[in-house]
């Protein structure tokens, strides 16, 4: 089971500032996946900004998701 991302905003230069159930505050840098299959689509800034919580997990208007381990594992605590 994963902890629920209960908050998702955008910051500059594709970072997703993530806050879970617990609290807690990731950030988490989607430079690596922007130039692979369907995320190339998060280019640009208007469809990158509408991410939103979806289940434990987070989802964009073109139905692009990401697996919450990825997004856990591979996200920096700022708090």
């Amino acid at each position: 089971m994963y902890l629920e991302i209960k908050e998702v905003r955008t910051l500059n230069d594709y970072i997703l500032l993530l806050r879970y159930e617990n609290g807690e505050l990731r950030e988490f840098d989607m430079k690596p996946y922007i130039d692979l299959g369907i995320f190339q689509e998060l280019k640009d800034p208007i469809m990158f900004n509408t991410v939103k919580p979806c289940f434990d997990s987070i989802v964009w208007a073109n139905e692009a998701d990401l697996d919450p381990e990825i997004l856990y594992r591979n996200s920096t605590q700022i708090n």
